[in-house]
């Protein structure tokens, strides 16, 4: 035997250590093979082929894999290492001919000039063509969501997109009723202090409050922002631009005091969550 069929041989009973024993079924008379093609970047894994498939089988399938005509490609066998095994240009020879082994790549040139794929075509996405319409013609159109909205809105000029996908999915969905007083449930925020260990509904989360106030960017009324025992918030302890405590990301979160149950609750432990499972 040469050095490089010994090499061959090494490399592909590394590979056969590292990957394991196959889930699939493979007859001797399959080979597995990875694909590279000459306009593309992607490394396609591996295909399954039949030996006794002719070149030109072979080129046929390939043709769902990369994109480019079989009568433009023209196949060339590489090893484990990537070096040229065979020039395969005999369309009705059999692909065992040329003696392929698990791993090895059959690396297809596109010869045709004009092929979609050249200059990533079938890869880069910036490179297709875009539909656009001019904001006049948009405007003419009646099907659009603007003219949608235009109509919803002037049936119920207090109506949302959120709120008519809610309505959707349950028809007896009625909207939170828009509040206006600027001490909405300042009762409930006077019995929470900052510092208190609380729990959040919904979820039971459990956490310290940071502040109580207003909070005009989010709404009109009070707000108790809490500080959570783990990383089950929305912030940082900022919210719209502006901070009102500090915290690390995703463990702050700001709530109505009527969400907000202050008392004796712990940080929960280990053993606390075992006991809860």
């Amino acid at each position: 035997q040469t050095n490089m069929s010994v090499m061959n041989e090494d490399m592909a009973a590394l590979k056969a250590y590292v990957q394991g024993p196959s889930t699939q079924n493979k007859s001797d008379e399959t080979v597995l093979m990875y694909i590279t093609h000459s306009n593309l970047k992607t490394k396609f894994s591996e295909i399954r082929f039949d030996r006794h498939m002719t070149i030109d089988s072979v080129k046929t399938k390939l043709m769902s894999v990369c994109g480019s005509s079989s009568s433009a490609m023209h196949l060339i066998l590489l090893d484990c290492n990537g070096r040229q095994v065979a020039d395969m240009y005999e369309n009705q020879r059999m692909l065992g001919f040329y003696s392929p082994e698990d791993g090895f790549t059959i690396h297809v040139v596109d010869l045709d000039p004009h092929s979609l794929s050249k200059g990533g075509g079938l890869e880069d996405i910036s490179l297709v063509q875009k539909y656009e319409i001019s904001e006049e013609d948009y405007e003419k159109r009646e099907d659009s969501y603007r003219k949608y909205k235009e109509r919803m809105l002037a049936a119920d000029p207090n109506w949302t997109l959120q709120t008519e996908m809610k309505r959707r999915k349950d028809p007896s969905y009625m909207p939170p009723e828009k509040i206006t007083d600027t001490e909405h449930m300042a009762d409930l925020a006077a019995n929470i202090k900052v510092g208190d260990r609380c729990k959040v509904f919904p979820g039971d989360r459990r956490g310290e409050v940071k502040y109580v106030g207003k909070i005009e960017a989010i709404g009109l009324g009070y707000w108790v922002g809490v500080q959570y025992d783990e990383p089950v918030g929305k912030n940082d302890g900022s919210v719209k631009g502006s901070r009102f405590f500090e915290c690390p990301p995703s463990y702050g979160g700001f709530l109505r005091p009527d969400k907000v149950t202050c008392g004796d609750f712990p940080e929960l432990g280990l053993d606390d969550l075992e006991d809860e499972l």
